[in-house]
């Protein structure tokens, strides 16, 4: 096996560092913006942001591709590598059930409805569950394209029958009505710029 000249192998350590280095930036910056994503939800982020990095376990699961890579490229001991990988594939295992759990069962867009007369304006439905009872959550989406953003409106958990979400229409441009299982009435009023709510309401 021929041998690099002295000079050719730091070059050659060097840019294994600083692929690994770029390896690690990458896995932070997804570790942020997932983070960001999820947040995003709650409090009318964007929503290209909430669609593409509101997805914590394939993320997730890249991050640990990332950072593994990072390990083999830029260590060169092999013990060390080992060691780290080791205790890499130890987290993902401790932490795998708990994300599972949490994660597996994300929401699914089962709706979105135009505003009458505002193109720009949607109201978007997904449904979930926790364990066996269902769950809906109502929002608003403002805009287009990239900077369009979501505002969240109402949260329905059907762990009691009453609570099961029954209708979500509108009910003027700038008006939502949701109803229940149970015959209670939400009317929530948006603003007619922004279109965000002028409460949120919860079910369950």
């Amino acid at each position: 096996m021929p041998v690099l000249p002295a000079r050719r192998r730091r070059s050659f350590g060097r840019r294994r560092r600083v692929v690994a280095l770029g390896l690690l930036a990458l896995a932070a910056l997804l570790v942020v913006l997932t983070y960001a994503g999820m947040r995003a939800d709650q409090y009318g982020g964007l929503v290209v942001l909430i669609e593409v990095f509101d997805h914590p376990l394939p993320l997730g699961a890249l991050v640990g591709v990332l950072l593994a890579l990072a390990i083999l490229i830029g260590i060169r001991s092999v013990s060390t590598r080992a060691l780290l990988i080791a205790l890499l594939l130890g987290w993902a295992l401790l932490i795998s059930p708990v994300a599972l759990l949490l994660f597996d069962d994300m929401p699914q867009k089962t709706a979105d409805r135009p505003a009458p007369g505002r193109p720009d304006r949607s109201l978007v439905i997904h449904e979930g569950a926790a364990m066996i009872d269902p769950l809906w959550w109502v929002s608003v989406d403002e805009g287009s394209g990239l900077t369009a953003r979501r505002w969240p409106v109402g949260f329905f958990n059907g762990d009691a029958t009453h609570n099961a979400l029954t209708e979500a229409a509108w009910d003027g441009p700038d008006r939502v009505r949701l109803a229940t299982q149970g015959g209670e009435v939400f009317v929530v009023a948006l603003d007619p710029e922004s279109g965000r709510p002028e409460r949120q309401v919860r079910a369950g």
